[in-house]
């Protein structure tokens, strides 16, 4: 192999079973859903030895082009669920949270940033923001980054 390897889009029909079997073992891995390595490999039939020598060479390929990330920073008044109920509209229009941050509340108000990909969502920006501004709790929203 050379110091700098290319990387190559393969349709997954083409690719050969044990490569496959690796992924699904990395997935298995990643989702709590195994231990360890032995009992990943174990679980998609697959040897040890096989994982090892495959895991750092094969991955899936995700599309990222139709995924953003936007973040919204939002005040929020300290009550219990007013939270819960923001996650719950984000959620409702198909946004998918990959971080967030809670900042302790100071003069009844806690500050609050969260991060979501747009791939899946059911709506554009301003119809999510005016839907979180309405949720009750909520003192403000605004979207402060959106990158590809």
């Amino acid at each position: 192999m050379s110091e700098n390897p290319e990387k190559i889009v393969v349709d997954s029909e083409l690719i050969p079973e044990v490569l496959l079997k690796v992924i699904e073992a990395k997935k298995l891995l990643s989702q709590g859903k195994a231990k360890n390595s032995s009992e990943a490999a174990r679980m998609a039939g697959i040897s040890r030895s096989a994982f090892y020598k495959y895991k750092d060479g094969v991955s899936v390929y995700s599309d990222e082009s139709r995924d953003k990330i936007v973040s919204y920073y939002m005040t929020l008044i300290d009550k219990p669920g007013i939270l819960s109920n923001v996650l719950n509209v984000l959620s409702n229009y198909g946004a998918n949270v990959i971080t967030l941050n809670l900042n302790i509340p100071i003069d009844g108000a806690a500050p609050c940033t969260i991060s979501f990909t747009t791939g899946n969502l059911k709506c554009d920006g301003h119809t999510l923001r005016e839907a979180i501004r309405a949720t009750e709790g909520v003192i403000t929203c605004r979207n402060l980054k959106e990158r590809k």
